[in-house]
């Protein structure tokens, strides 16, 4: 339990700060493009430390592996880079974390798992925090500092919606695959990236050689490969590893702390939480709190 929870706390701090570089990053290239861009070079950085370890997994964890990736890393990263681009990374990562009770349920019905009545309590709260914080709207642009048009927000939303409902299946189908197989929480996360890699390699071909460079010149490598670091390869690792330990609903719970962990980051990007931004972090705390001791 303990195990699990580090685990997913972990995971929640890397894709805050994966996410606050993405939304650093000046690129031309699509959401798909660049999701299609990450998992390759996820894949490169992952691949080395798994050659020489026993793989042993049958038809059925590995077909749940492949869609896992396919609707939570495919469909739902590239739906969340379209919405970090319109929302910033605090609102983006508040809408992703309403999946504990999109999780609890279909976890009930499909794996019956069932939560406690306190940490039912903590999804309650963590729910509360993230409904506080979406309500909140961002005082600039995060792109360019300027005011976001209202249609642009809205489908932010629905972007958002969608990248929570993607991922929050693909939760639920790693958590089924991991119990049934004897895989190791990074094999399954590099089954996942190449069976996501590979719905996306058609769209390789898009991908301009020598894209225009941002103005002013910046070098784009380095937040490139410390938020793919950050947030596909190490993210995705703690992820599977949450997954393996806890019920899917709680695991996501926890893993939905990340809002909190972006209010430092706010200002960053124009964006002030006040006095909601902070209620609603002490309440993610408690919700945490109970979801741990319950």
């Amino acid at each position: 339990m303990l195990t699990g929870a580090l685990a997913a706390l972990a995971a929640a701090l890397c894709w805050t700060l994966a996410s606050s570089l993405w939304h650093r990053l000046p690129t031309s290239l699509s959401a798909v493009q660049l999701n299609l861009l990450k998992n390759l070079l996820a894949l490169v950085l992952l691949a080395p430390a798994l050659a020489l370890q026993p793989w042993r997994v049958g038809w059925d964890p590995l077909l749940l592996l492949a869609a896992s990736g396919v609707l939570g890393i495919a469909l739902g990263d590239s739906l969340y880079f379209a919405a970090l681009r319109r929302l910033g990374t605090r609102r983006c990562l508040t809408l992703d974390a309403g999946g504990p009770a999109v999780t609890a349920v279909a976890g009930f019905l499909w794996l019956a798992e069932w939560p406690s009545p306190l940490q039912w309590l903590g999804v309650g709260l963590i729910s509360l925090a993230v409904l506080l914080v979406a309500r909140q709207k961002p005082e600039r642009s995060p792109a360019a500092g300027l005011a976001v048009p209202a249609a642009a927000q809205r489908l932010g939303v629905l972007l958002a919606l969608g990248a929570l409902l993607c991922g929050s299946g693909g939760a639920l189908l790693a958590r089924a695959a991991l119990r049934a197989g004897e895989l190791d929480p990074l094999q399954s996360a590099v089954l996942r990236l190449a069976a996501a890699s590979l719905v996306l390699l058609p769209l390789l071909r898009g991908v301009p050689v020598s894209p225009p460079r941002p103005r002013p010149a910046q070098r784009r490598w380095p937040l490139w490969l410390a938020a793919t670091l950050l947030g596909t390869s190490a993210g995705i690792a703690l992820q599977q590893t949450a997954l393996q330990h806890l019920p899917g609903a709680l695991a996501v719970a926890l893993m939905a702390t990340a809002p909190v962990m972006a209010l430092p980051l706010a200002p960053l990007e124009g964006d002030r939480p006040g006095v909601v931004g902070v209620l609603a972090a002490l309440l993610a705390l408690g919700g945490v709190s109970c979801v741990v001791v319950g």
